[in-house]
C-alpha cells in the first residue's frame, strides 16, 4: 500500500515533436502566451505566467549568475537549455547559508522526532539552473536487520554490517513511480496514440465493469476517476485474479466530481500503455526515458549485484504489511508493485539522486536534456497546468502534484510540481526560481510506523526557498522571516497628516500560504488596530502594466508573483490625527511560504513627506518585533 494520512483530511501517496502547432491525438489545441496555461473546468485558458522574477537584477555579477542558474531560460523559452554539473551557491546563484541549514534541518530528523527517527537515512540534492550545488548523503542507508513490535525498537545489524547512506545510494522510489508513468503516457498523447479525453474502456473494453465506462484518461492522471485508493491486488494469487477485481471495482464516486488519490488509477494508466504499445511498462521507462537521458541507476526490479548500494526498507510482516516477506531490501516494497511481478504504474521504480535531478532538468528545460528530448514544449505545459481547478487545494496537472505546502513548504507556487513516495521520497521542481530538490530517505526502515507527516521535506523545502534571493526594490528592505505559529510586526512612528492629501507608498513582496497565513497593514489612533485598504500594482511597464489590484481588508495572502508590487494606501480619514501604521505579518502552526518584504516606504502629505524609511532618522524610528533588515 503506497497511500497514507497527508495532514489535510485527505488520502495521498506519502502525502503520495518539437514546439508549436497541437499536442496531436489529444484533441486539445496548443498555443504559446506568456508561458502559462491553466485548466478551467476542463478547458484550457491561456494566461501569462509570471518566470523567475527573483533572477538578479544588477550588478558585476549578476549576468554570470543568471547564466550558472539558468534562471527564466527553462520551460519553453527556446533559450539556454543546461546540462547538471556539481558547482558552488553562487554559481546556482543561490545563498550559502540556507543550504547549510537544509543540511542541518534534514540531519536532526536522524535524531527521536519525536519519538522515533524519521528515516535511517537520506541524500539531499538542491540546485537551480545546472548546477548542483548540494548533494549530501545523511545517516544510514541500511541499519535495522528487524523490527521488534514487542518493545517497539530496531533491531540493528552489527556495525561493521550498516552501509552508510552515498551520493549514489538507489532507492525504492514508491509513488514517485507514478511520475514515470505519467511521462510515457503523455509521451503517447504527442505521438497521436493516446486520447487525453477518450475513456479508458475504449483501449481496455473489460475495463467498463462495475460502472466505470466512462472514465477518461485524463481523469486517471488527475485522481479525479472516482477510485478508492487502492485495493488488496496481492490477495489474487494470478494476474488474471489481479485484473478481475480491476475490472469489477465500482467507483467510489461518479468520475469527475472529486478529487481521490489512488493507486488504481496509475495501474490503469500502465494497462493501457501496454495494450497501445506492445511493450512492457519496464521496456517502455527504459528506452522512452531512461536511456535517452542516461539515468544509468534507474529501473524496475534492480540486479542484485546493486543490493550493496540500495537503501533497505521495511521489516515487512502483518499486520503492518499486507504480506509477511521479513527485511526488504532491494526488491519493491510495495505489496501490489511486488505481486505484479515488480513493475507496476504506481510504484516500483528504483533511482538515486542524480538522476532524479536530471529528469527535474529535463521538465524545466521543457523536455530536453543535453542532445536528448524525451516530450515537446507543448507537452511538458501539461504536467505544469493545473487541470483540478474544480477542486481547490488538489491541485494537480498530468501526474504531478502542484502547489502543495504540506511537501513543498515555502517552494509551493501555483506552477511548482512534483510528487512523493510512501518510502521517504519526494522531488520538487520549482520554474519560477528555476529550483529542484530532490529529498530521498528511507522512512520505513524499520518500520511505517515510526514516521508520519512530512516535516524533513517542509524543513529542507523552506530552505531551498529562501536560498533564492529577494533582491531589494530600492534601499533598505524589511523581511518578516519564514517562521510558523508567529505574528511579527513591522511599525512606524506615529505621525500627524494634516492634508487631505495623504498617502503611503511602499514596495512590497509577498508568498504566504494560501488563506492561512495573511500580511495586514494597519492603523492606530490609540490601543485599537484596524485594517487600511489599499491597492497594488505588479511590476511592469508599457502596455504589459498590470492593472491596480484593490485589497479592501488591506491584507494580502498566498501567492503574488515573486515580483515587487507598488502598494497604495490614502491616509485622509486620520488627518490631523495622531497615527500608527504598521504591518501584520501572521502564520500558523503547519506551513509557510516565502514570507514577505517592504521596501521604500514613504507617507507624503500633500507636498511634504511625514516619513521615508530612505532617511537615516526616519528608518531609525522604526519598531521590528520578528522582522529584520533582509540580508539578501
Amino acid at each position: 500500500m503506497t497511500g497514507d494520512a497527508q495532514g489535510r483530511g485527505r488520502t495521498a501517496d506519502e502525502r503520495g515533436a518539437r514546439g508549436g502547432g497541437a499536442v496531436a491525438g489529444s484533441g486539445i489545441p496548443r498555443r504559446r502566451l506568456g508561458g502559462g496555461i491553466l485548466a478551467l473546468s476542463g478547458a484550457l485558458a491561456l494566461t501569462p505566467i509570471p518566470l523567475a522574477g527573483a533572477a538578479p537584477r544588477g550588478g558585476p555579477d549578476a549576468g554570470a549568475a543568471q547564466e550558472a542558474a539558468g534562471t527564466g531560460a527553462g520551460m519553453g523559452t527556446g533559450a539556454h537549455r543546461p546540462t547538471l554539473r556539481h558547482g558552488s551557491a553562487a554559481r546556482a546563484g543561490l545563498l550559502q547559508g540556507p543550504l547549510d541549514q537544509l543540511v542541518r534541518d534534514a540531519e536532526a530528523y536522524l535524531s527521536d522526532s519525536p519519538a522515533h527517527p524519521w528515516y535511517a537515512g537520506a541524500v539531499l540534492l538542491a540546485g537551480r539552473g545546472g548546477t548542483v550545488a548540494l548533494h549530501r548523503p545523511i545517516g544510514k542507508a541500511v541499519r535495522y536487520a528487524a523490527y521488534d513490535e514487542t518493545t517497539d525498537t530496531g533491531v540493528q545489524f552489527p556495525a561493521d554490517q550498516q552501509i552508510p547512506m552515498a551520493e549514489d545510494t538507489v532507492f525504492d522510489l514508491a509513488s514517485i513511480s507514478k511520475l514515470f508513468t505519467s511521462l510515457l503516457a503523455v509521451q503517447q498523447i504527442e505521438r497521436g496514440r493516446l486520447e487525453l479525453e477518450a475513456t479508458v474502456a475504449s483501449y481496455l473494453p473489460e475495463f467498463a465493469g462495475g460502472g466505470k465506462q466512462d472514465i477518461t484518461v485524463r481523469q486517471l492522471l488527475t485522481h479525479t476517476s472516482g477510485f478508492r485508493s487502492w485495493i488488496p491486488l496481492y490477495e489474487e494469487p494470478t494476474r488474471e485474479g489481479k485484473l478481475r477485481r480491476l475490472w469489477d471495482e465500482v467507483p467510489a464516486s461518479t468520475p469527475g466530481s472529486a478529487y481521490l488519490y489512488s493507486d488504481l488509477n496509475l495501474i490503469s494508466l500502465q494497462l493501457i500503455l501496454e495494450e497501445i504499445t506492445g511493450r512492457p511498462l519496464d521496456a517502455l521507462l527504459r528506452d522512452e526515458i531512461t536511456v535517452p537521458l542516461g539515468m544509468r541507476r534507474t529501473r524496475y526490479n534492480p540486479p542484485a549485484s546493486w543490493k550493496p548500494k540500495i537503501a533497505a526498507t521495511e521489516d515487512a510482516r502483518p499486520p503492518w504489511s499486507g504480506i509477511d516477506r521479513g527485511l526488504v531490501w532491494g526488491e519493491v516494497h510495495d505489496e501490489n508493485a511486488y505481486s505484479l511481478d515488480g513493475v507496476a504504474g504506481h510504484a516500483g521504480v528504483f533511482s538515486c539522486a542524480w538522476d532524479l535531478a536530471v529528469l527535474a532538468r529535463t521538465l524545466l528545460n521543457g523536455g530536453v536534456y543535453g542532445r536528448s528530448r524525451v516530450l515537446s514544449e507543448e507537452s511538458v505545459e501539461l504536467l505544469f497546468t493545473d487541470f483540478n481547478t474544480a477542486f481547490p487545494g488538489d491541485e494537480h496537472g498530468l501526474g504531478f502534484e502542484l502547489y502543495q505546502h504540506w511537501y513543498m513548504g515555502a517552494m509551493a507556487t501555483p506552477r511548482s510540481a512534483g510528487h512523493t513516495g510512501f518510502t521517504g521520497t519526494s522531488m520538487v521542481l520549482d520554474p519560477t526560481t528555476d529550483t529542484f530538490l530532490i529529498v530521498l530517505g528511507n522512512s520505513v526502515h524499520p518500520v511505517r510506523s515510526w514516521r508520519s507527516g512530512s516535516a524533513p521535506r517542509v524543513a529542507t523545502a523552506n530552505q531551498l526557498a529562501r536560498a533564492v534571493a529577494v533582491r531589494p526594490e530600492r534601499g533598505r528592505t524589511w523581511f518578516s522571516g519564514m517562521a510558523s505559529a508567529t505574528t511579527a510586526t513591522l511599525t512606524l512612528p506615529v505621525l500627524r497628516p494634516r492634508s487631505s492629501r495623504v498617502r503611503l507608498e511602499c514596495a512590497l513582496w509577498w508568498d504566504t500560504e494560501p488563506g492561512s497565513d495573511a500580511l495586514v497593514l494597519e492603523a492606530s489612533t490609540g490601543q485599537e488596530w484596524r485594517p487600511v485598504p489599499f491597492t497594488t500594482v505588479g511590476s511592469g511597464s508599457g502596455h504589459h502594466r498590470p492593472a491596480p489590484v484593490p485589497h479592501p481588508t488591506g491584507a494580502v495572502s498566498g501567492w503574488s508573483g515573486r515580483v515587487w508590487h507598488r502598494l497604495d494606501a490614502d491616509l485622509s480619514a486620520w488627518r490631523g490625527e495622531d497615527l500608527r501604521l504598521r504591518w501584520r505579518y501572521t502564520t500558523d502552526r503547519l506551513y509557510v511560504g516565502r514570507g514577505a518584504y517592504v521596501d521604500s516606504v514613504r507617507v507624503r502629505d500633500g507636498r511634504a513627506t511625514l516619513f521615508d524609511s530612505e532617511r537615516a532618522r526616519d528608518a531609525g524610528r522604526i519598531a521590528a518585533t520578528g522582522w529584520v533588515l533582509s540580508a539578501d
